[in-house]
């Protein structure tokens, strides 16, 4: 028996639209033995009968090749536009062009960048691409993601402007830093004017965090401003502001079906941006900002990226063996995929 159909698949409206083209069934033989009883007369019929079996056998395979198809379609229609990633955000993952055939593989262009859940204005990401490229090291690896710098870029913005860059910090390991006797030594006039007040250190981003992505490796540049505030009584009182330039590199990892990283600084500069206290001795308070850098910001901005976001993965799929793969401007994540749910596969296509 030979059995072959032709598809088509591409982009409709953002979702893959399966059709059939042609599909056919050639029974060439069948063999059917009987034994024992009055198997020679029922041989007989059987024998006679051949062709008619033959056909029966053709129609019904081409019947549920066409059934099984059209429930693949539906399938392939009713996957998701977006996958949340949490309250605020979700990845846009509708497809932006039609497949890329090649004789061993397929690949997928999709839209891939965090779009907001609430309503709350996020500027649009141009998103340019020529064609779906994923370099994996071991050929043999069954799936192949490639995000560009942009999708990280675009999480970036959405949390800038969703307002999720802004901490007050009131609880630091060195404790002492958030009392101005702390700060006798490298600020003698914000001791002077304050005596033993407590404060909060607010930092803000200026802008949305920048993420490069080089060869083997991943930048992140962040512009920030500190202002130091004195609590007085039932007051706060801003008495400086300094600017940062922070500079770090971060690494990605695996964990599931989602991409998780971290970040080490590298490098920062700093200015101070205004003073109500008189100028400020900057090299002295640097050692400070590293410290808090290094034990307060970078601990709690790891924790975020520790807990990931999701790879757009079909449900039910799992990521096996996975490596990551970073490359100019993309971070390319290659391995084997096992589906643990067969029973609800078997439902979608033939039941």
């Amino acid at each position: 028996m030979q059995v072959g159909l032709t598809l088509g698949l591409e982009n409709q409206n953002g979702t893959l639209k399966l059709s059939l083209i042609n599909c056919g069934c050639y029974v060439k033989d069948v063999s059917i033995k009987l034994d024992g009883g009055a198997s020679w007369l029922y041989q007989g019929m059987l024998d006679a009968f051949e062709e008619q079996i033959g056909a029966a056998v053709e129609n019904a395979i081409t019947k549920k090749l066409r059934e099984g198809i059209l429930k693949l379609d539906s399938f392939l229609q009713s996957l998701p536009k977006e996958v949340p990633v949490d309250d605020n955000a979700s990845l846009n993952v509708t497809f932006v062009k039609d497949p890329l055939l090649s004789n061993s593989s397929i690949g997928f262009d999709i839209n891939g960048l965090f779009t907001a859940r609430k309503k709350f204005l996020v500027p649009m990401n141009k998103y340019q691409s020529s064609q779906p490229s994923v370099f994996c090291k071991d050929s043999s690896k069954m799936l192949g993601i490639s995000l560009d710098e942009a999708v990280f870029n675009s999480a970036s913005a959405l949390y800038y402007d969703a307002k999720f860059m802004q901490w007050v910090v009131d609880k630091i390991p060195d404790q002492y830093l958030l009392n101005t006797a702390g700060w006798r030594f490298i600020i003698p006039q914000l001791y002077k004017k304050y005596p033993n007040d407590d404060m909060n250190l607010n930092l803000s981003l200026s802008s949305p965090p920048v993420i490069k992505i080089l060869e083997n490796d991943i930048d992140a540049t962040v512009y920030a401003e500190l202002i130091i505030d004195v609590l007085e009584a039932d007051q706060v009182i801003p008495v400086a502001c300094i600017s940062l330039d922070i500079h770090g590199s971060g690494s990605v990892k695996i964990s599931g079906n989602k991409l998780g990283g971290s970040l080490k600084l590298n490098y920062f500069s700093m200015s101070l941006k205004w003073s109500n206290i008189g100028n400020l001795r900057l090299y002295l308070v640097q050692p400070v900002m590293w410290t808090l850098i290094q034990t307060v910001f970078l601990p709690y901005a790891n924790a975020k990226l520790g807990q990931g976001f999701p790879l757009p993965i079909v449900h039910g799929f799992t990521l096996k063996n996975a490596e990551i793969v970073c490359s100019r401007s993309k971070t390319t994540v290659c391995g084997d995929v096992e589906y643990s749910e067969l029973q609800d596969l078997n439902q979608i296509m033939f039941t």
